[in-house]
């Protein structure tokens, strides 16, 4: 198999309606967490989606961050002989963050101050990583059944990008 097979193979593919579940699994979990932010980021730092109080945050760094954080840890793990850990937690002065393995290739980032505990936001988001796991592998299993989902950009787009192709080059 060549790489660009193996790339495709495992990347991942979130539609609309994925999204759209994901998003309400996190909504749920802030909410019976008491969790400030709950971020689904893949292991090579892009953020899926995010939910929660985000404002001020610079979600591509706090995502970069994160997978590299998961990725040495990963590392360390191997050194002790584990494969992985599932469950990072670093402890802040006002907040913490927990990173949580989800399936094999994206972190749940949850991030909290003391208006929950550890302990709310481990057990919440051990149920929020089984829910979401659900929804990837249905994803999965649609994508192998029905192949990949056509792009619906609209009556006309074709048209219209190849009228503005056609006046750039004239």
């Amino acid at each position: 198999m060549t790489s660009d097979q193996r790339l495709r193979q495992s990347r991942l593919v979130f539609y609309e309606d994925d999204i759209s579940k994901i998003d309400k699994i996190l909504s749920e979990f802030l909410r019976l967490s008491g969790a400030k932010c709950a971020l689904l980021v893949d292991k090579e730092g892009h953020l899926v989606t995010k939910q929660g109080e985000v404002k001020t945050l610079n979600m591509d760094t706090i995502s970069a961050l994160v997978a590299g954080s998961f990725a040495a840890t990963k590392e360390m793990a191997k050194l002790l002989g584990e494969e992985h850990f599932s469950a990072l937690f670093h402890q802040g002065e006002r907040d913490n963050i927990q990173l949580s393995l989800v399936g094999d290739r994206t972190l749940l980032t949850i991030l909290f101050d003391d208006r929950t505990t550890v302990g709310m936001v481990r057990l919440y988001a051990n149920e929020a990583c089984k829910k979401l796991v659900n929804i990837f592998d249905e994803s999965e299993r649609r994508m192998k059944e029905e192949g990949p989902r056509e792009l619906d950009l609209g009556k006309g787009y074709g048209n219209s990008a190849k009228d503005k192709l056609d006046n750039l080059f004239q």
